[in-house]
């Protein structure tokens, strides 16, 4: 798994978002909904972070409204 920043993982109907990206460590936030950009900030080391992300999908980077409507409509 290649970790970037700025990406978005869905797991459980969570998104975690890569905040920044260091060598040992990963800043990420947990979000609701992806658009919003709202929730809290956590710091976890590289490892951690794998372990909590095993059996995620990688959503994109920005994921526009159109793709997230397209979503709910799926869902529905």
């Amino acid at each position: 798994m290649k970790l970037q920043q700025n990406q978005i993982w869905l797991k459980n109907g969570e998104y975690y978002r890569i905040v920044q990206l260091s060598r040992l460590e990963v800043q990420y936030k947990t979000l609701t909904d992806p658009l919003s950009g709202r929730g809290p900030h956590q710091q976890v080391t590289k490892k951690e972070f794998c372990r909590l992300l095993k059996g995620a999908v990688l959503q994109g980077s920005e994921p526009s409204r159109d793709a997230a409507q397209q979503q709910q409509q799926q869902q529905q």
